[in-house]
């Protein structure tokens, strides 16, 4: 019975990914819409709409690949056969749980990796798009490793602990301490993380840093520093963000961004940042972030425990197995997640209309507007997404609707 609705749910899933996908491809115009003629090269937009080609046909492989191996796994039990053999090496209730996951996740990362190989060293060094070099790509690998082993070891046998302990009570004490952890995360990730994969410079003196100064200035936005992040070490594709959550935030901007947007451009994607500051965007996501795990982590501690779950994906023992019914409830629990996920979507899209609306009323509309044609169009971005894709999984408005609502503010 369980078995009959992970799979009936992974069908679905699937099913509704695949629609979604051939709706916004079919849905894509082949010829330059009329209100970017002038701002975008028709050659540029030919470019943009065989990327998208391309990557649906190799999506469709990928994730029929990966469909078809979880059905696998599934029907054949396999994730119970894998608990019984590392049983013969431990029955530690802490250590039996991190070694089944460590496994899980080497072994599908190793299956991943060809897929990842050929998007980046075949699909986006054929767009113009890779500056990754096969030495860039397995040191970042290395470093995932590492990463994953000792943040993710830690948030594990924190939650394991917590359940031998406390039961079903676990989930309000691993709450508190996976929202104090997002909110490091969110406090130290410029000055902590990032630097892992990435060199941050601070932003030389001249006329970009004064102008991007005065603006803060002018706004009263708290800025600490301004560093440029050289992202051109894998990609040409730019992009900027702001972090922090106290009085003092750090800009990056990435080294792409600099070098193919003039200063007025920089100023407004930098006004559209600390739009998101202004209205509290960013507190307010990682508000509704920690009430979204908060529900997951209550609705986990009511199915645990359930023998059903285990013996679903192929346990015999008759009894719940901890490490089982979490990738049980992860699969269970997607349909809520898809919920969670549209609203969330909304609420960003929302932001984001939001933070464009206050970079034109405090800057200027007309180099926002540049900067996100370009932007847009340096990504080969599909500027013509079906209505139905977007709602399901853009956070971010399409283009046309982004501009159309900037030129509404330039007329006010």
């Amino acid at each position: 019975m369980v078995l009959g609705i992970i799979l009936t749910i992974l069908l679905l899933n699937f099913g509704l990914d695949r629609i979604l996908s051939w709706l916004n491809l079919r849905h894509q115009q082949p010829q330059l819409p009329d209100e970017l003629a002038g701002d975008l090269d028709a050659s540029q937009y030919a470019k943009a709409y065989q990327y998208h080609q391309v990557n649906h046909r190799f999506d469709l492989f990928r994730s029929s690949i990966s469909m078809g191996v979880m059905l696998c796994l599934l029907v054949s039990g396999a994730f119970g056969w894998l608990d019984e053999q590392l049983r013969t090496i431990t029955e530690d209730p802490i250590w039996l749980p991190l070694l089944f996951f460590g496994v899980l996740f080497v072994v599908s990362d190793i299956m991943t990796i060809p897929f990842q190989w050929y998007r980046t060293f075949t699909i986006e060094t054929r767009f113009g798009f890779n500056k990754t070099t096969p030495r860039t790509f397995w040191m970042d690998k290395i470093k995932g490793y590492v990463l994953t082993i000792l943040i993710g070891g830690i948030v594990l046998t924190t939650l394991l602990a917590l359940i031998q302990s406390l039961g079903p009570n676990f989930w309000l004490w691993f709450w508190l301490f996976i929202s104090v952890f997002m909110f490091g995360v969110n406090l130290f990730y410029t000055s902590l993380l990032l630097p892992i994969f990435n060199k941050l410079t601070p932003l030389e003196g001249g006329p970009l840093r004064n102008a991007i100064e005065d603006y803060s200035e002018e706004v009263s936005f708290p800025l600490d520093n301004i560093f440029v992040m050289d992202g051109s070490r894998r990609s040409s594709k730019a992009n900027a963000f702001f972090s922090g959550l106290g009085r003092r935030k750090k800009v990056v901007l990435f080294d792409t961004l600099i070098e193919k947007h003039g200063e007025a451009e920089l100023v407004a994607v930098l006004a559209h940042e600390v739009g998101h500051y202004k209205k509290r965007h960013i507190q307010q996501g990682l508000a509704l972030g920690i009430m979204q795990t908060g529900l997951m982590l209550f609705l986990l501690s009511l199915l645990l425990f359930m023998p059903e779950l285990s013996a679903a994906l192929g346990s015999g023992s008759g009894e719940a197995v901890i490490h089982l019914n979490l990738i049980a409830f992860g699969l269970l629990y997607s349909p809520i997640s898809l919920v969670i996920s549209l609203l969330m979507n909304v609420f960003s899209r929302k932001n984001e209309f939001e933070a464009d609306a206050f970079a034109a009323n405090t800057y200027q509309a007309g180099p926002l507007k540049q900067a996100l044609v370009k932007l847009h169009g340096d990504s080969l971005s599909n500027l013509t997404p079906h209505p139905w894709y977007v709602f399901f999984h853009y956070s971010h408005p399409p283009l046309l609707q982004r501009l159309a609502a900037l030129g509404k503010s330039e007329t006010l």
